[in-house]
Formats: structure tokens, sequence, C-alpha cells
């Protein structure tokens, strides 16, 4: 594997390290600026709303130029927008810091994909794509952990400064390693945009924000919901990101492996069994050791939706392969960003800190719905097409013997 892949999954670590670590830091920031934690929760959609709006704005801008610069100028605003947040002098504008970045988080993923695998040989484009989101993983295990305990020992801020030191790593990298490529081929916008008039491409994508949406509603609000409810230590919020860092891991593993096999009957049981967990949630959250395992959990189960439902929006958006991977990830946040919101309200609204868990929960079984209706709309499409087959085999015949 060429060393352009390290600077990818460079990039990719950093990119993941930002998204995530802010939700063990919500109190901090929230202390800091004086604001209150559903407000801080903010910061979590707002970056998610900016994935949604970026994705394929900046897949499609990256068409104008080669692949490499374009990755190259997501890297700046990654850098810019983590150190408006490392030195933001108002709420309002590290908000605005977040979302400066998050505008890179798409279309990151979606080109780096593309470089990785024309980066080695055609066996192998699997296993080169596969090593840059390994960063996006590791993120989760590493880069989160570590820095929700530095932003908890030394400040919030000085975790924002950090990950934008890793942007520098990864844009030197992309510029040192990464070779220079043919400019991307034009998109036909036109074209790639008549294939979302297809119900099972909205139904796919609408699995995808409300599937991965139930985590969110959960883990937004993990660091409150243990330290006030389960009485775990401000610190202990490092190590249980970690839980949920190997929850990820595992689940996406275990997705990406029977995703190929049984998509539907893959999410069927992942969708409904996270449903189930994290209206469990709300219980377990009153005991560390059961809240540790749900947590865990939570991890594996929600990123066990991740490859089935990417690979259902693929499969059904024949039409629109260069936009399909970037919407995809816009899909996801929007999830992200949703019920980010939706828990912040039933917190301010007097509901608890466990009571995201009971959104994450209406949130994954609507998803579940959703995939049952979309096997169902498939299985009578494909008797409508078998049914019209059969009828007109008789007219073919008849003509064939007049003839």
């Amino acid at each position: 594997m060429p060393l352009a892949l390290l600077a990818l999954a460079i990039g990719a670590f950093g990119i993941g390290t930002t998204e995530f670590v802010i939700m063990g830091l919500l109190p901090e920031v929230a202390g800091d600026f004086g604001v209150s934690i559903p407000t801080a929760g903010l910061l979590v959609t707002g970056y998610a709303l900016g994935v949604v709006l970026g994705a394929p704005l900046m897949t499609v801008l990256g068409t104008k130029v080669s692949r490499k610069r374009m990755l190259m100028l997501l890297m700046v605003l990654f850098i810019a927008g983590n150190l408006l947040s490392a030195f933001a002098p108002t709420f309002a504008l590290m908000l605005i810091g977040r979302v400066v970045a998050s505008l890179a988080h798409g279309a990151f993923f979606g080109i780096g994909s593309v470089v990785a695998a024309d980066l080695v040989a055609p066996d192998k484009k699997a296993g080169a794509i596969a090593m840059m989101f390994t960063g996006l993983t590791v993120a989760n295990v590493v880069g989160v952990p570590l820095g929700t305990f530095v932003g908890q020992a030394a400040g919030w801020r000085v975790t924002f400064g950090i990950v934008a030191v890793l942007g520098v790593v990864g844009l030197i990298g992309i510029a040192k390693l990464v070779p220079d490529m043919p400019k991307a081929e034009g998109v036909r916008l036109r074209h790639e945009l008549a294939a979302f008039k297809n119900a099972q491409v909205l139904l796919a994508m609408a699995m995808t924000v409300l599937g991965f949406g139930g985590v969110f509603a959960a883990i937004t609000y993990i660091a409150p919901m243990m330290t006030h409810v389960a009485g775990f230590a401000d610190g202990s919020v490092t190590w249980l990101l970690v839980l949920f860092g190997l929850g990820m891991v595992g689940g996406n593993l275990i997705g990406g492996k029977y995703a190929d096999r049984a998509l539907m009957p893959m999410l069927y049981v992942s969708l409904g069994a996270l449903a189930v967990v994290l209206a469990l949630f709300t219980l377990t959250a009153h005991n560390k050791v059961l809240a540790a395992v749900t947590i865990a959990l939570i991890g594996a189960l929600g990123f066990a939706t991740v490859p089935p439902l990417q690979k259902r929006v693929l499969d059904q958006a024949h039409g629109a392969p260069t936009l399909a991977s970037a919407v995809n990830i816009g899909a996801f946040n929007l999830g992200n960003a949703l019920a980010a919101w939706l828990g912040g309200i039933v917190i301010a609204g007097g509901f608890g800190y466990t009571s995201p868990n009971w959104v994450g929960a209406a949130l994954a079984a609507s998803a579940l719905l959703l995939a049952f209706l979309s096997a169902a709309l498939e299985r009578r499409d494909g008797a409508a097409s078998s049914a019209v087959v059969a009828g007109s085999a008789p007219v073919e015949q008849r003509a064939a013997v007049h003839h």
C-alpha cells in the first residue's frame, strides 16, 4: 500500500476526531460560554448540517480542479474551521468554526475514496479505500477519547488546536505523497439528480437519516447523562467513549460482512435491536456497569447499520454514481443534526438527561418501519415486472408463429 494512503488516513483521523470529540466536551464548552447543555448541542447540529450542505456542493465543485488540489483545499478549510473553534471568543463564532470545518467532511471522504482506489492495482482497491477509512474508525477509538481527556485536563480549546495541527500534518502529507491526478470528469448534474426521483432512493436515504440518527440522539448527550445520572466522574467519559468506539469497530465489521449476504435482513436485525437497546438505555443509564455495556452495544448496533445502509443507497441510486457517496454521508449527518436537536428539546423540556434515549429509540424504530416498507414496495414492483414479462410472452410467441 502506498504512503499516500497514510496521508489520507491522517486527514480522515482528524475529521473523525473533530466530529465526535465535541460530545465528550459539551459540559466544558457550555460552562465556558455560559450556555445550557441543549444550546451547546447546537455545535453537533451545526456541524452535521454543514456536512449535509457541504458534501454534495464541494463534491461538484471538486470536478473543476484536480483531485489532489481539491483534497488540499478541503484540508485548508478543515484547519481554518478548527482554529476558529479553538480561539473563538463567543459561542456564535465557535459555531461558525464548526460549520466551516464540516464543509470539508463529506467531499474529503468522497473524493478521497476515488483517489485511494486509483493509487493501487484493481484487485486492491477495496483494501485501499478501507485503509483510508481506518483513520475515521481509529479516531473514535483513540482520537475522541484522547481529545476528551486533553480537553478536560487542559481545556477544550487545546483539543481543537491539536486537531488543527493534525489537519496541517494531513495537508503536508497530501501535498508530498499524493501524486498529481487528472481532473475529474464533468458531472452531468441533471442526469444524476434524476435518480433521486426514484422512491427507493428516497426511502434508503430516509432510513439512513433515521437509523443513525437514533445513535446520535443518545451519544450527543453522553457526558451529562453519565455524570449526572450514572454517577461517573468527569474523567470516566474518556473510557466510556473508548467503549463506544470499540463497539463501532466491531459493528462496522459485522455489518460489512453480512451486508453482501443478506442486506435487508441485516437491516431488520440491526435497526430492531438498536431501537430496543436505546429504549433500555433509559433504565441502564442509572447503573454504571449496565450503562457501560449499553454504550458499547449502541456503538456496535449503530455502526452495524452503516454498511448495509450505504450499500442500499448506492444500489438504488443507479444514475448518481458521483454524488451518491457524498449525499449518503450527508444523510448520516442530517440524522445526527436532527437527533441532537430533538435530544436538546426534550432535555430543555424538563424530561431529564435520559430522555434523548427515547428519541433515539423512536428514530431507529421509524427506520425499521421504512425498511419493511421499502422491501414490500420492492416485492410489489418485482411481481408487477414479472407479470408484465409473463403477459407479453404469449403475444411475442403468436407474432413469431404468424410470421
